[in-house]
């Protein structure tokens, strides 16, 4: 968000602050003890797919972190909009309504809760794909973690493995489970593509079962397409026809390189890709 003063706007204590303003101190328990949950959504050219489940998920993810949302998932759409409204329709904007709390001692005190709606201007990348790289990170199991909820505090973990990935010459980290089988890429969930079908790891609580995910499965599975939920192993994304990538912030793009393997766009993903955007327009 540094450096984006003017492309931001951002609804704090019922009032719309542009910039990059400071809402914390350093007795603040979110600073100090990490109780910051957030949720992503997109906007682009005046239709922001899936918003509403986003607005839902922020609010349980909320409560998963034992935080108290003073607003519903409905009061949060109707806020993005009136944001999304302050931005020319064209631009392409990151919607991030965030909780978190301002008290307590390790646990967060709930009634301490506070929520924030950030929207600024953030290009969707273009889908020229990406290189990844197996990560010795791994996902934490949920009675390690609090796995349900978007919690700030799982994304130093993926952080490491993007800095290991891109010591290594990489853009992304594949990383894997607690037993070794593939979980989710660092920043997003991860799709195969063998011999026609589409395989996606199972959701096993060590990762969120993504909306953006969800909605590719449901749209491949109406056009007719296989797609498995099931085991991956590293080794059936090392021989895999396809790999691709799903999630908020770039969407559906694909993976070019995994290890020292080359890959291409392919079918099942341009398929993939060509039915979430008809699906955002419809």
């Amino acid at each position: 968000m540094g450096g984006m003063a003017g492309q931001a706007w951002n609804w704090i204590q019922g009032e719309w602050v542009e910039g990059n303003p400071p809402i914390v101190g350093p007795l603040s328990h979110t600073l100090w003890l990490s109780s910051t949950v957030f949720d992503g959504a997109r906007a682009f050219q005046g239709v922001a797919p899936d918003l509403d489940l986003h607005c839902a998920r922020a609010i349980r993810s909320a409560q998963v972190m034992g935080l108290e949302p003073m607003v519903t998932a409905g009061e949060i759409e109707e806020l993005c909009w009136d944001g999304i409204r302050r931005f020319p329709k064209e631009a392409e904007l990151y919607i991030r309504p965030m909780f978190y709390a301002d008290d307590g001692f390790v646990a967060p005190a709930p009634e301490s809760t506070r929520f924030v709606l950030s929207i600024y201007e953030d290009p969707l990348p273009k889908p020229t794909g990406f290189a990844a790289c197996i990560s010795t990170r791994r996902r934490p199991i949920p009675t390690m973690a609090p796995t349900e909820a978007k919690a700030a505090c799982l994304y130093p973990n993926a952080g490491l493995a993007l800095t290991e990935a891109r010591k290594r010459g990489f853009q992304n980290a594949i990383m894997l489970d607690a037993i070794g089988n593939v979980a989710e890429f660092a920043t997003s969930n991860i799709f195969i593509a063998k011999d026609g079908v589409v395989r996606t790891p199972v959701p096993n609580g060590c990762f969120l079962n993504g909306i953006t995910r969800q909605r590719v499965i449901a749209l491949l599975r109406n056009d007719g397409v296989t797609v498995e939920e099931c085991t991956l192993t590293p080794q059936d994304v090392l021989e895999a026809d396809e790999v691709f990538s799903t999630g908020n912030h770039a969407k559906c793009v694909p993976v070019i390189k995994v290890e020292d393997r080359n890959l291409a766009a392919g079918p099942l993903f341009q398929r993939a890709r060509a039915l979430y955007w008809e699906y955002a327009f419809r």
